[in-house]
């Protein structure tokens, strides 16, 4: 019984969690934004704005990071254990 008290989900440390969120995201991220600027130049994309090729590149990936974390998130929360809603009986 301790055993499984130690192993739930409310004892992962937050910077274990944290990591959990932040690190695919990132990893997705980089997969997101060599694919997109390739398909894409960056020059057309910011042709109102006076960026670099480097600051569109920059710009790009913080905002496929961002969307990517969502989801992650979304993940963390969904794994946490439920608390049981009905007992449920053996009927004989």
């Amino acid at each position: 019984m301790t055993e499984e008290k130690n192993l739930s989900a409310s004892n992962i440390p937050k910077v274990q969690k944290f990591v959990a969120i932040l690190w695919p995201s990132f990893l997705v991220a980089g997969l997101e934004t060599i694919v997109f600027f390739t398909l894409f130049d960056p020059q057309y994309i910011f042709i109102e704005y006076n960026v670099s090729r480097m600051g569109a590149y920059s710009i790009g990936f913080f905002l496929f990071w961002v969307f990517a974390i969502l989801p992650c998130i979304l993940t963390m929360y969904f794994a946490k254990p439920c608390k049981p809603c009905a007992v449920y009986r053996d009927e004989v």
